[in-house]
């Protein structure tokens, strides 16, 4: 379920020093923008942001970019990071963009990106939306112009239909699948290190299990 629109969303997030202005202008050039310049994953459709937080917090070393399109959505983020950091917890690895995932290949730069999360992403049940989903093939295209050749995409959900339709389109798409599971928190090996989501709390807690796989680009 969606937020609701919030109002003033919009001009927060275009006030906001935790959210990329126009983040076509960094284009080749992200790593400019950290304070150190080292691998750099993102997130698309990050939510309200805890797992990147907490991502960023327990690797200094990664820098992170979280893409959500919704605004209501990334205010929700911009509000709980201002609360951790007036806790003294800082993120200087950790930007935000409100952007379409359509035009990661115009932010991003090909060999420029290290590793996609994504996690618990709209399902777009419908058929005639199948190009929407983030694990489609349309989508796996947009990713293999921004990875590193070695580059990965980790993603997760409880939707087991979701999960199926996943498998077949890197498939189709001439990827790899590294690794997967249809029971993320029973898979000794899988869920090793694993960061949870707030969606993955709620949705484990309620008995559902989380599919998870890993994949990377197929031979060029």
């Amino acid at each position: 379920m969606r937020l609701r629109n919030i109002p003033g969303a919009q001009d927060a997030i275009l006030e906001s020093a935790y959210v990329v202005q126009e983040p076509e202008k960094h284009k080749g050039s992200w790593g400019d923008l950290f304070e150190k310049k080292q691998p750099l994953h993102i997130e698309v459709g990050m939510g309200k942001g805890r797992f990147l937080m907490d991502l960023a917090r327990l690797h200094p070393e990664i820098n992170y970019v979280g893409i959500e399109m919704y605004d209501s959505v990334l205010l929700r983020g911009l509000q709980k990071r201002a609360e951790l950091e007036q806790e003294g917890i800082t993120y200087p690895n950790l930007y935000f963009m409100r952007v379409d995932a359509r035009l990661l290949p115009e932010i991003f730069a090909k060999g420029e990106v290290d590793k996609i999360y994504l996690n618990f992403s709209d399902p777009w049940p419908k058929a005639r939306h199948a190009k929407r989903r983030l694990t489609s093939r349309q989508f796996l295209t947009r990713y293999d112009q921004i990875l590193v050749p070695e580059g990965k995409v980790e993603f997760k959900t409880d939707n087991r239909e979701l999960f199926e339709f996943s498998l077949e389109e890197v498939k189709d798409a001439g990827w790899n699948l590294d690794a997967f599971t249809f029971d993320l928190h029973h898979d000794a090996q899988m869920s090793e290190g694993n960061v949870m989501t707030e969606y993955e709390e709620k949705f484990s807690s309620m008995g559902n299990p989380i599919c998870k796989m890993v994949i990377s680009r197929g031979q060029n």
